[in-house]
């Protein structure tokens, strides 16, 4: 099933696909994510035994390169609404991409893990995307997500994204506990960019950008600003978060962060009342 092109567009915008590509693989916040998301796969307990996986609203394909390296002989699913973000994904990703609604499509197969990375706060229905995910995983099968932290760090970032929500620590467990799923880890991540995402969003902001731009456009360009980096400042930042994914496959859980990572499983047992 097609997804409806206005509801689509209501949950992201599609043009910044553009500048994400341009920046993620040199950009410390999106490396530090995806180490700590590999860090969190390999320390599961049957890490070798994981074969087929999906990432959900996969995008420009950033979270999907790597998920590619950390299963080189495995089957790696991508798909996203968004055919704009797909183009941009077959450049840095070789296996199989599919536009469509994962609350709609069908999959020949369930798969051993499911990830979406900074995805279900785009969503109205997230506690109706969990259950969805837990009807396409394997008895046993993980569920990892990452997702932006902390209600009272909401700005204009999440605005201009089209966030519905950020997430508390203990509400994203009850979230998926709710949802039928075993907890494996919960932690927050990004602690060192805490204090200057916190001055940068909720104290300057918008300030930030020329006043001669356009009042239109300095939403936009406040946020196309988390972009822009220097090269000596996004080496300081990511050394400074550079401990992260080792504490991570440690197991350890971040005392603060700005967004949050979790790893649940579907129960084995069949007996679980949740429909399957």
């Amino acid at each position: 099933m097609e997804p409806d092109a206005t509801s689509v567009r209501a949950t992201y915008a599609a043009d910044q696909f553009a500048p994400l590509f341009a920046t993620e693989d040199r950009h410390f916040w999106f490396r530090s994510r995806n180490r700590c998301i590999a860090s969190a796969i390999r320390s599961l307990p049957d890490f070798e035994k994981i074969a087929d996986v999906l990432e959900v609203g996969c995008g420009t394909g950033v979270v999907l390169a790597e998920l590619q390296r950390v299963f080189p002989q495995g089957r790696v699913v991508g798909m996203d609404l968004f055919a704009e973000g797909l183009d941009f994904a077959r450049k840095r990703f070789s296996g199989t991409l599919i536009q469509g609604d994962v609350f709609h499509h069908e999959f020949d197969r369930p798969f051993d893990l499911i990830g979406a990375f900074d995805v279900i706060e785009h969503l109205d229905d997230d506690d109706g995307i969990l259950h969805r995910f837990r009807q396409q995983l394997k008895p046993g099968g993980y569920l990892i997500l990452t997702v932006p932290a902390h209600h009272y760090l909401w700005s204009y970032f999440d605005d201009f994204a089209h966030h519905r929500r950020r997430y508390a620590p203990a509400e994203l467990v009850r979230k998926l506990s709710a949802a039928g799923y075993d907890m494996i880890h919960a932690t927050q991540f990004m602690a060192a960019l805490y204090l200057p995402l916190w001055v940068k969003r909720k104290l300057l902001g918008e300030r930030l950008v020329s006043r001669a731009t356009p009042e239109a456009g300095r939403r936009r360009a406040a946020v196309e600003s988390d972009l822009k980096i220097s090269p000596f400042m996004n080496w300081v930042m990511g050394m400074a978060v550079r401990p992260e994914p080792f504490l991570i496959s440690r197991g350890w859980r971040l005392p603060f962060g700005t967004s949050l990572l979790a790893v649940a499983r579907r129960p084995a047992s069949p007996t679980n009342p949740i429909n399957s």
